[in-house]
């Protein structure tokens, strides 16, 4: 080829290759940073970005945020009766309660206790009657004498909330019992391992009613997986304690020794035979036992005095919301979360979280071969079966969604951080801000339930902590500021001067000071501030 045509042929390839690149890239629109000192009278800005210190401005694009479900529920409970559910359930779910017990039985002491509503004879006579009908060995000591009226005296108010869980349990515990040729009085030991905690944990990681070890669990076929614990499950984990408990006594023969050793394990016990000298009854061997073992049998022992006389005690208990004949499972076809079902059917996410205890994340999956329920009051299940197919509609729908980045419906600069107090739950928090349990567990990385006192939660609300922190005021205020085409904020009961900087994206404290003409951080209720320049 020529070199004249060569040259010609490579200047047109290059001018072509020029000329596409050129085209291919796209041109982007550059959004300007704006300062504070740009701003334009009447315009919204929101934070863009902090460099070096300094905060950057753009302008608010108006976008307005995707309409949610609960927004639109517009149905309201009877107040009373909301309180008095809400501190029930507060009651089902704390775990103040197992705390104590667990303390209670591992640092049991034996000292005399004076309660004189109870005499040593009164006690002695109730204790053969229990005897009598129990194949328990039930004779009077002085140290059983000291626990029952320990429990009495100092723990009144645990036993009453027991009673009260217990019309709950029972039934179902009874059952299981009953199948495997249990002594019935067994049911009272789930208080002693769980204080009917489903989701009770102790310190070296035994779960559920029952308190069962990862192996041993998995022994008795209590599958755990990221989503799922069967030792919480009180079905399951009643049905494998029965199993579990019949072997024991064909090994041991003897009631006492097989809860001693359902608690420690039958090395222990055997253990402790040796070292007493072959005594096999559980009071001769009881100083060779583990401390916590040790002071097991008279725990059971006493709890179930109190129960059995308890009317002789004065006690008075309140019903349970539910008992577990009046509630139902449901075979899941879909994944589905319990605030889902909560928003759908309309009930209470403590209620749903206290029937469903087995899931972790409070999220039901579904996996081919398994058959994950869903226990619901009997009669929220009729609302879910015919409402099946639209349910499971939404609940694809709302994953769907889920499954974007964070945050989907919130600003970033709206967030808040939320710090923990005495009583407050999840719950509680997420009906105070218009969220979901989920959420609040997912914007900070929170694998339980469980909150600490002082523990700070970051939240993004869908609605205000009062219902008055948005409204905007046109009144002038006492001095004289122009507030004309400025937003104005009227204080609330419990503002400050940060608080209210907080509601308005890009606005420091300086400025409310210096729009406002405001030498101090003091503020009177009523009082109107200008919350724009």
């Amino acid at each position: 080829m020529k070199p004249k045509l060569i040259s010609l042929t490579f200047g047109i390839l290059l001018c072509c290759f020029f000329g596409f690149g050129q085209d291919s890239i796209p041109k982007t629109t550059k959004v300007k940073r704006l300062t504070e000192s740009e701003f334009i009278e009447g315009e919204t800005y929101v934070v863009d970005t902090i460099i070096d210190g300094k905060t950057y401005f753009r302008k608010h694009l108006g976008i307005k945020p995707v309409a949610d479900s609960i927004a639109v529920r517009t149905l309201e409970d009877q107040k009373l009766a909301a309180e008095i559910d809400e501190k029930w359930l507060e009651e089902l779910y704390s775990n103040n309660l197992f705390d104590t017990i667990y303390k209670s039985v591992s640092e049991l002491k034996y000292d005399p206790v004076d309660y004189p509503e109870l005499t040593t004879d009164t006690l002695k006579a109730r204790l053969k009657r229990l005897n009598a009908r129990t194949p328990f060995n039930i004779e009077y000591n002085p140290s059983l004498e000291s626990v029952i009226k320990s429990y009495l005296k100092h723990r009144r108010n645990s036993m009453s909330r027991l009673m009260s869980l217990s019309h709950y349990y029972f039934p179902l515990f009874e059952e299981s019992l009953d199948n495997y040729d249990i002594p019935l009085e067994v049911k009272y030991l789930a208080i002693v391992e769980s204080a009917l905690k489903p989701r009770a944990r102790s310190r070296v990681g035994a779960t559920g009613l029952w308190q069962f070890m990862f192996g041993t669990g998995k022994e008795y076929g209590l599958n755990v997986s990221s989503y799922v614990d069967e030792r919480s499950d009180p079905i399951k984990s009643t049905e494998a304690a029965s199993k579990y408990l019949a072997r024991l006594y064909k090994i041991f023969g003897d009631w006492d020794l097989a809860l001693a050793a359902y608690n420690s394990g039958p090395g222990n016990v055997t253990k402790a035979i040796r070292r007493s000298g072959g005594y096999e009854n559980y009071w001769n061997i009881r100083p060779h036992l583990p401390r916590e073992t040790a002071g097991y049998l008279p725990a059971f022992l006493a709890t179930m005095y109190i129960f059995e006389f308890a009317e002789e005690h004065g006690f008075k208990v309140e019903r349970p919301k539910y008992h577990y004949v009046e509630t139902d499972t449901i075979h899941v076809k879909k994944m589905i979360t319990l605030d889902q079902v909560s928003e759908l059917v309309d009930v209470p996410m403590e209620q749903l979280q206290f029937l469903n205890p087995s899931y972790k994340l409070d999220i039901i999956p579904y996996i081919k071969g398994e058959n994950y329920t869903l226990r619901l009051p009997r009669e929220a299940v009729g609302k879910f079966v015919t409402n099946e197919k639209q349910i499971y509609t939404f609940v694809e729908e709302e994953l769907s969604k889920r499954e974007k980045p964070l945050p989907q419906f919130f600003d970033s600069n709206s967030k808040i951080r939320y710090r923990v107090r005495s009583g407050d739950y999840l719950g509680k928090i997420a009906r105070k801000y218009g969220v979901r349990v989920s959420q609040i567990k997912r914007w900070n990385g929170l694998r339980s339930n469980n909150l600490r006192i002082g523990q700070r939660l970051t939240i993004y609300p869908r609605k205000p902590s009062t219902s008055s922190s948005n409204k905007v005021s046109s009144s002038k205020p006492k001095k004289v500021i122009n507030s004309e085409g400025k937003s104005t904020y009227r204080v609330q009961k419990g503002d400050s001067l940060w608080s209210i900087s907080q509601k308005f994206p890009g606005v420091s404290v300086q400025n409310i000071k210096e729009w406002n003409d405001i030498s101090s951080n003091k503020l009177k209720i009523g009082m109107t501030l200008v919350v724009s320049k």
